[in-house]
């Protein structure tokens, strides 16, 4: 069972700001009753951050994309679609910069097999919060845990970096692709947090201040970033980069995304 004293080897405890991958990591979080932070840097919480700065409405949901169709005809909803899709229809993608000015209050359902399959994970057993973290909106999303944290006193911060999957993993293989970008994102949000951070919280904040001015090369040149680049998606890279661009902090709150960035928000009662 890996136990001792009644912690889990796993679990980080009993540090206050701790890093986790995946749809696993998310789940333990959750069970944990962890304020829980979504970070898929290319490009579902870049998208969600950005589209929320414009006022949209961000439904997310978990794969397969057949289920999300169906779902999103039911909400009155557009379908966010994968890049190439888009380009075929002219409808909203996973690209940040498909959303506008024009989409305040507009419905979206957004489904990605990483970040989408991460928060609905998240938001499963009790969960304090789930938000959606980049580097877009780094300080105003720790910002955000911490104000969680005062009104939920004993939660620890847990900041998934969803990574990437391995095409055609064999079933006795482990298909997570740890991925830079989500690494530097979540560390660029366990950098703004207080309280005590566990070695591996440590390791992944220090990586971040260690290449903080470096960023944006990093990205454009990781697999992820040249993958995007190669298919003429290099703005794409650029802007999810950006560090704190944004103030937008979106948190789940009956089943879509709402801004927590405001002074005044209740966020106590965020699921």
């Amino acid at each position: 069972m890996n136990v001792l004293h009644g912690f889990h080897y796993t679990d980080q405890a009993p540090y206050d700001c701790r890093i986790e991958w995946g749809p696993r990591g998310a789940r333990a979080a959750a069970e944990r009753g962890d304020i829980v932070i979504i970070v898929d840097v290319l490009s579902f919480s870049s998208t969600v951050v950005t589209a929320l700065h414009y006022g949209a409405l961000i439904i997310p949901y978990p794969p397969p994309m057949e289920g999300a169709r169906s779902f999103a005809a039911a909400q009155g909803a557009e379908l966010v679609t994968g890049r190439a899709e888009a380009a075929k229809t002219g409808g909203h993608s996973l690209s940040p910069l498909s959303f506008g000015s024009a989409d305040r209050s507009r419905p979206f359902v957004l489904c990605s097999a990483n970040g989408a399959a991460c928060t609905a994970a998240g938001a499963a057993a009790q969960t304090a919060a789930v938000i959606a973290g980049s580097l877009l909106n780094a300080s105003a999303a720790a910002r955000a845990a911490e104000r969680l944290r005062l009104l939920r006193p004993g939660k620890a911060v847990t900041v998934i970096a969803c990574g990437e999957r391995w095409d055609n993993a064999r079933q006795e293989e482990n298909s997570l692709r740890p991925a830079i970008e989500d690494y530097l994102g979540a560390g660029a949000i366990l950098s703004g947090l207080s309280g005590s951070r566990s070695p591996e919280a440590r390791l992944c904040a220090a990586a971040y201040e260690a290449v903080r001015s470096d960023v944006r090369a990093l990205l454009l040149d990781c697999a992820s970033g040249r993958e995007l680049r190669l298919r003429g998606f290099e703005d794409d890279v650029a802007h999810c980069s950006s560090t704190d661009r944004y103030e937008a902090v979106p948190m789940l709150q009956g089943g879509r995304f709402v801004d927590a960035s405001a002074p005044d928000a209740l966020i106590g009662d965020a699921l």
